[in-house]
């Protein structure tokens, strides 16, 4: 079959246009390996990382089945869905929830978004009348099932996106509660960055003879992008850092640290050196990090300072470096932070900061991807420049 085409996947005539709209004209692999089957009506279990383009490859069908055929403008009850998508942060949630506006515009499918971390009037009140899709993280989904305010009963089709990472985060026994109030009688989604042995067990208990689709190896690292480590004592990382970022071709930076007060310590840091930062992680309020991601995408903050956890729903194109301050215990959240430069088809760069405690980290990380990362000289190698402190 040519999928080479979003004609060729026999997308409807509306959707082709808002696909066009978005500046669109060729599937990626996971669209061109998902959308078939999806649209066949079969149960899907994806592996793919954040920046594949996996958001379109089932928000396109599922709007497709929304509007066309025998399940087409099927009215929807009161405090009800058809469509549940749930995904583990707030940021995910909200981008997800903006592709199924981008490309169901004029479509007539109703949406929302349901999260934590802000006040839960304004949800209720949409969910009032029912929506076609509703996006949700498990917490307060489950906060409004309790109070009466959403009802499940009516879900056709269920995504589970970011499932491996919803276990990382405790969201398993949640996620459990909400698939009891769900009909077994479903199409069902379940993406996934990474596939042990916790989500392999759960797609068995979720799908129906699944089309597995998968575009990437789990433990592959993103051939476009340059790897590079840097020896440093842990007390020179800070003045390291504000070198790099003195040249002019680090345009828009990630930074990595291994906890929020490190994001946070990073970003006071640099602020001492005259470098505006901005940092996301979980004690910061959902208007601060919606704040620092807007700034971030808009080109208004250069450098946005993460933990892996708030990372996971920042999907912004146009980061030309990512830097580990921080080494990761976890092997595979290496390759999902330096996924997120060389997006679109460009090339980035990763340089990861190594301090002598670390390198155990990076003996596993360079197990994990069956490459020795190269080392590189820099000025503070020897530990002789004066920190920042």
């Amino acid at each position: 079959m040519d999928t080479t085409t979003f004609a060729a996947l026999d997308l409807s005539a509306p959707l082709l246009k808002a696909i066009s709209a978005q500046g669109f004209s060729t599937p990626t692999p996971i669209q061109a390996s998902a959308i078939p089957p999806l649209l066949a009506g079969r149960d899907v279990l994806g592996v793919a990382q954040t920046g594949t383009g996996k958001t379109a490859a089932f928000a396109l069908p599922i709007l497709q089945r929304l509007t066309t055929g025998r399940h087409a403008n099927r009215r929807v009850s009161e405090a009800a869905c058809r469509v549940l998508v749930l995904t583990p942060t707030r940021e995910l949630a909200i981008q997800i929830g903006e592709q199924f506006a981008a490309f169901g515009n004029g479509l007539g499918c109703s949406h929302t978004v349901v999260f934590g971390g802000v006040n839960q009037r304004p949800q209720v009140r949409t969910m009032r009348q029912g929506v076609d899709v509703l996006v949700a993280t498990p917490g307060r989904l489950l906060d409004l099932i309790g109070q009466g305010h959403i009802y499940l009963d009516e879900v056709e089709v269920l995504v589970l996106d970011e499932a491996d990472r919803m276990l990382d985060m405790g969201f398993i026994h949640d996620v459990k509660r909400i698939l009891a109030g769900i009909s077994p009688e479903r199409q069902t989604l379940l993406f996934s960055a990474t596939m042990p042995d916790s989500i392999t067990k759960l797609s068995r208990s979720l799908l129906r003879d699944p089309v597995r689709v998968e575009v990437t190896p789990p433990a592959t690292t993103v051939e476009r992008i340059d790897q590079r480590v840097l020896l440093v004592a842990k007390a020179d990382k800070p003045p390291l850092l504000a070198h790099l970022l003195q040249d002019p071709a680090v345009e828009r930076v990630l930074v990595f640290t291994r906890t929020k007060h490190g994001a946070n310590r990073v970003v006071k840091q640099l602020a001492r050196v005259g470098v505006h930062a901005a940092a996301i992680h979980g004690n910061k309020s959902q208007s601060a990090r919606q704040r620092a991601l807007e700034g971030f995408k808009t080109g208004r903050t250069r450098v946005l300072v993460a933990t892996d956890i708030a990372a996971r729903g920042i999907d912004v194109d146009g980061i030309s470096h990512v830097i580990n301050y921080d080494l990761p215990n976890i092997p595979d959240s290496y390759v999902h932070r330096i996924g997120r430069t060389a997006r679109a088809g460009r090339e980035g760069i990763a340089m990861s900061f190594c301090a002598s405690g670390e390198r155990p980290f990076l003996r596993d990380i360079e197990r994990l991807t069956g490459q020795a990362i190269p080392r590189t000289q820099h000025p503070y190698a020897a530990g002789r420049r004066p920190s920042m402190r």
